[in-house]
């Protein structure tokens, strides 16, 4: 997936989880955030930071600018929440598989439903944007809808459908990827129930670059609880 027209700019603060003060070219610009995540480690004052610039007077928006991207050090992370389902689709939508995205089942709306004869399931995708230590960590937040989402996939795969979670890493390095015990510990429970319910848990790597977001290589998911530092 590619954004139309991206600038770069400097983050100087987010007042609320929607909205990002940042520095265009010298001049103070309000941006939208589309990612309500808590961003805290990517987010700070100075950080290098791009935003897809949609021109004054859109109808229909309240600021002129979203952030999508900013840079940890040398790695440049993704920030668009919408992003890792469009990616997913891109990889998915030729492979022979009948996709329909935001299916509803049960309590639940999943990402994405499919259909291949017979054979049928669900698919949840989830973005990564938080790294420690070389591994991808979700969430970066407690993370109640997410939670639900995992325990109706072990439901869907106990009916018979096929089920499964993708964990979009946002991001082009991670050695692999791990459950945020330490900031959701139920949410690591869950995934680990599911593996064994037999629910797919895969993660993969993406293409980064300040215009555009693929997806790349598989990763390994390693859901022992880790000992690593907390998110918060």
């Amino acid at each position: 997936m590619e954004y139309a027209r991206v600038v770069p700019a400097t983050f100087l603060r987010r007042p609320n989880r929607f909205i990002a003060e940042a520095e265009v070219e010298g001049k103070a610009v309000v941006a939208h955030v589309k990612n309500t995540g808590r961003c805290r480690e990517l987010l700070v004052p100075g950080a290098k930071i791009y935003l897809e610039d949609f021109g004054e007077n859109r109808p229909g928006r309240k600021t002129r600018y979203d952030l999508i991207a900013v840079w940890k050090g040398d790695l440049l992370i993704n920030m668009d929440a919408q992003a890792p389902n469009r990616v997913f689709y891109e990889w998915v939508k030729d492979d022979g598989r009948a996709w329909r995205p935001e299916v509803k089942w049960g309590d639940s709306r999943f990402d994405f439903y499919w259909q291949d004869g017979d054979a049928e399931g669900f698919v949840e995708v989830k973005g990564v944007t938080l790294e420690e230590d070389g591994a991808a960590v979700f969430p970066d937040a407690p993370t109640e809808r997410g939670l639900k989402h995992v325990k109706e996939l072990i439901r869907a795969k106990g009916l018979g459908y096929s089920a499964a979670i993708c964990f979009v890493v946002q991001m082009e390095r991670a050695r692999y990827f791990a459950p945020n015990d330490r900031t959701h510990p139920a949410f690591g429970q869950a995934l680990r129930a599911a593996s064994e319910a037999g629910v797919d848990i895969s993660a993969r790597l993406c293409r980064v670059t300040p215009d555009s977001l693929s997806l790349g290589a598989e990763i390994p998911v390693v859901l022992s609880p880790r000992r690593g530092r907390s998110s918060m």
